[in-house]
């Protein structure tokens, strides 16, 4: 017989709010995004709107100015409605549920992007000039360009695409046709689309540039002829920069094989790179979030506000709610009345709290920014990597009060404006290590001494990574091999063997 038991337990859970969550999701969003957060809540919310220029005057908001005014006495009374409401408008769990449930789904909200003709509209305009015989080879030809990746490599096999066409157009064809098409296209612009593999990719610029060269000197079309075969025959010796195996297999000079790897080099390994749209500068603009500025050797730090109006609760809804107000100390509010009193008491609750949590997000950033600025003065007044202090995300969490996740929301995403260029706030954030005169430096200033060791190193014989270990071990950071090898990797910097040079 199974017995049932009760039991009581303790349990401290923290639940947020939807203030809180809003303010989480906003201080997440950066400067260049924040606008267009603002114009989506205006469009959902009439009780909200934004002053204009001239009842707001200058935006900016600067170190030393105090940006964050209280309420005028006006919209006070806008959010003082709680007197009133108690007195004639019964309390609705419901209603308050229903913005739960808004806030809950915001996470799904997708961002409205700008409409620009795509890399492979760009590729479809150019069918009109691959000579293709009939409606049928343009519809192969379509099916090939849909399969090209955004970096312009056609990676779907060619029987792949036959099944595609046969399932999805009910077309017939072979791998004979369809390499055919595909040769074809690729010889549109950008030179090298639609190739299968980087060694393709390459040969088909080269190609190119032979059939263009027919009128250039003789040395120049050698030298061009050269790269094609070391490419087409010798690619693993190429890759590997096995040069003394390839001077002597192709039974030319040092200088020759220089000049033809240089011209390898000039070829571009993602062809879609080089398709530039009309609003492309536009989108891949960076909106800085904080500037500093450097006044005779004192710092002083702003916010960008240009993407962040001045917002203020609807006179109109305020006074309709003041209405409301009047009919139900006199009795007279029906229940319609009632039911439009608590939906524009909802939206001016919601647009006071947005109002609050834009306020807040300001708040929290310029604070969490002017710690760190505070915390890597030197730098921001030198722009030298080396004096970058050790810093986590504890070392301002303990300095602003703030959580950690919080300081976490603030760095990420986020860019801030120096006279040394715009740099992402991610970037000054390090863990410490030990030098052998026992003081603390931070892995950035380890990271910027190997750099500059391998930026310095004779190209002919680069410096292997047990030699690197030696060096910084000679300038006083006593650090492992397997860390320098770490170190490079994150700096994007490959092996010796592959730094090699003629």
């Amino acid at each position: 017989m199974t017995m049932l038991r009760q039991s009581l337990s303790q349990k401290m859970l923290q639940k947020l709010s939807p203030q809180q969550i809003q303010l989480m999701k906003l201080l997440q969003v950066p400067t260049a995004n924040l606008e267009q957060r603002i114009k989506e809540e205006l469009e959902a919310n009439p009780a909200l709107e934004e002053l204009d220029q001239d009842e707001f005057g200058n935006l900016e908001s600067t170190a030393g100015e105090d940006s964050f005014e209280n309420d005028t006495t006006e919209q006070k009374d806008a959010f003082e409605m709680e007197e009133y409401w108690d007195s004639y408008v019964e309390d609705d769990p419901s209603s308050y549920k229903t913005m739960g449930d808004s806030y809950a789904a915001e996470e799904d909200k997708s961002v409205p992007v700008a409409v620009t003709s795509s890399f492979h509209d760009y590729l479809e305009e150019q069918l009109g000039l691959a000579e293709l015989e009939n409606e049928r080879e343009r519809a192969i030809a379509l099916q090939i360009i849909g399969s090209i990746d955004d970096d312009g490599y056609l990676r779907r096999d060619p029987i792949s695409i036959m099944d595609d066409l046969l399932f999805s157009q009910n077309i017939v064809t072979d791998e004979s046709e369809i390499i055919s098409i595909l040769k074809k296209i690729q010889r549109f612009d950008p030179p090298g689309i639609g190739a299968r593999d980087l060694q393709e990719c390459l040969l088909i610029q080269l190609q190119i540039k032979e059939e263009q060269s027919h009128h250039a000197p003789i040395g120049e079309q050698f030298i061009i002829d050269l790269a094609i075969r070391v490419v087409r025959d010798y690619f693993e010796e190429f890759t590997k920069k096995h040069y003394e195996k390839l001077v002597k297999q192709l039974e030319v000079s040092e200088d020759e094989l220089k000049e033809a790897i240089d011209e390898i080099l000039k070829l571009n390994p993602k062809p879609a790179s080089g398709y530039v749209s009309n609003t492309s500068n536009s989108l891949n603009y960076i909106v800085p979030d904080f500037i500093i500025h450097n006044r005779d050797g004192e710092l002083e730090l702003s916010l960008n506000s240009r993407n962040a109006p001045e917002l203020r609760v609807s006179d109109q809804y305020r006074d309709m709610l003041k209405d409301y107000a009047k009919k139900a100390r006199g009795n007279r509010a029906g229940r319609q009345e009632r039911e439009a009193a608590l939906f524009i008491k909802q939206k001016i609750d919601s647009a006071k709290w947005f109002i609050d949590a834009i306020r807040q997000r300001q708040e929290t950033m310029y604070k969490t920014m002017y710690a760190i600025m505070q915390y890597q003065y030197d730098y921001f007044l030198t722009g030298d990597q080396k004096k970058l202090r050790p810093m986590i995300l504890k070392d301002i969490s303990d300095i602003t009060g703030l959580d950690i996740s919080t300081i976490s929301r603030v760095a990420n995403s986020k860019y801030v404006q120096t006279e040394f260029g715009t740099k992402r706030l991610k970037e000054f954030f390090s863990e410490a290590m030990q030098n052998q005169e026992g003081e603390e430096v931070s892995t950035l200033e380890v990271k910027k001494v190997l750099s500059d060791l391998i930026a310095a190193e004779n190209k002919r014989k680069p410096l292997s990574d047990e030699k690197l270990t030696q060096l910084l071990a000679d300038k006083g950071y006593d650090i492992a091999r397997r860390t320098v090898a770490k170190y490079r990797e994150q700096l994007n910097i490959p092996v010796a063997r592959l730094r090699k040079e003629l």
